[in-house]
């Protein structure tokens, strides 16, 4: 049983979520949601306390609370809701760097569970079929968002030299999406034309929100340790995941297509960097091996369904959409269809 958990990032619509979630557990004896703003959404029973992360302020909430469990839900992935690349690289890494030196002062901390994000593996064409915890991308993240996880991940690794005494799990989630939340991924493939690399289809994985909670709520309350992969079973190529969401794609040179991630980022359309437009050209998919081995997860959603959740409650149903193709598919069989002549007999 975990007697008190302190939770970062509660504004954000997951870290939100997780707390309320958290919250509505037995085992569970109080919840401190912690961010810069009052979250606009309904975090439940747990209690929340503004502070900036990047302030040593968060040592003093700690040393109050007596928190014996943090969970790390802080690192912001587009730089538009941070107010800028620079803010977001202030909040994601020094703000880590703040709340773990808070943690190391803290001797009733136990245990120390972090979100991070399968992007830390990068996209190259030499990579296996299936990253294991154990890899190491080809062509790591640059620049962003991956680049913030990958050093908040090394960050965590020397907290945990430093403090053996304290169990620590970085889960590394896939690509999140499901109803309500909203990514670069769900800005992409809600765009009314889906932009593509010329003669790439990678392949991809997502998580539904749901089971993202379900992991993180697993990991703070079980003996989950290290880093585990988090994804839903299977994977879809690109071109199916613009057909279920009947979006009609559009191929674009690859000397062309950091340009258009550009384009688009400056047009509020979509944020796209480097990193994510070489994702899209060669995909990433993740081992789930440990996540079911430690944190004994068998996602509700596999990839394909999760994405078709998406779908279904942002109304995504364009022209080329699954529905729209089958009905006029059906209406054409039965014109074509001769109908049978007076007298003939109808096999059944």
């Amino acid at each position: 049983m975990s007697g008190t958990v302190l939770v970062t990032g509660v504004s954000r619509y997951l870290g939100g979520r997780f707390a309320r979630a958290l919250a509505s557990r037995s085992e569970v004896g109080r919840v401190i949601g912690v961010d810069v703003i009052a979250p606009p959404h309904d975090i439940g029973a747990a209690e929340f306390v503004r502070a900036d992360i990047r302030n040593a302020m968060i040592g003093r909430i700690l040393q109050q609370t007596e928190a014996d469990t943090v969970v790390h839900m802080s690192v912001i992935a587009t730089p538009n809701s941070a107010g800028g690349r620079t803010a977001q690289k202030e909040i994601n890494v020094i703000g880590t760097m703040q709340l773990l030196a808070a943690c190391q002062r803290a001797p009733r901390l136990q245990r120390l569970v972090v979100k991070s994000t399968s992007a830390v593996y990068g996209s190259s064409p030499r990579d296996p079929a299936m990253l294991t915890e154990t890899m190491t991308g080809k062509n790591p993240p640059r620049s962003g968002w991956g680049k913030d996880s990958a050093e908040v991940e090394e960050y965590v690794r020397g907290f945990g030299r430093r403090r053996p005494d304290v169990e620590v799990a970085t889960l590394r989630l896939a690509n999140v999406i499901g109803p309500g939340i909203r990514t670069s991924m769900t800005d992409y493939f809600s765009l009314p034309v889906v932009p593509t690399v010329l003669g790439f289809d990678p392949r991809l994985q997502f998580l539904h929100e749901d089971d993202a909670i379900e992991a993180l709520v697993r990991a703070t309350l079980g003996p989950a340790q290290d880093v585990i992969n988090v994804a839903g079973d299977g994977v879809i190529t690109l071109g199916q995941a613009a057909r279920f969401a009947g979006r009609p794609t559009v191929g674009v040179a690859s000397p062309l297509a950091e340009l258009m991630g550009t384009v688009y980022h400056r047009g509020g359309l979509a944020d796209f960097s480097a990193d994510q437009i070489r994702y899209l050209r060669f995909g990433r998919c993740l081992d789930t091996t440990r996540m079911r081995e430690v944190l004994g997860l068998e996602p509700a959603y596999t990839t394909r369904s999760a994405f078709q959740d998406f779908v279904r409650t942002r109304g995504l149903r364009g022209v080329f959409s699954p529905t729209v193709v089958n009905a006029v598919e059906r209406k054409l069989v039965s014109r074509l269809r001769p109908e049978p002549q007076p007298g003939t007999e109808v096999l059944q």
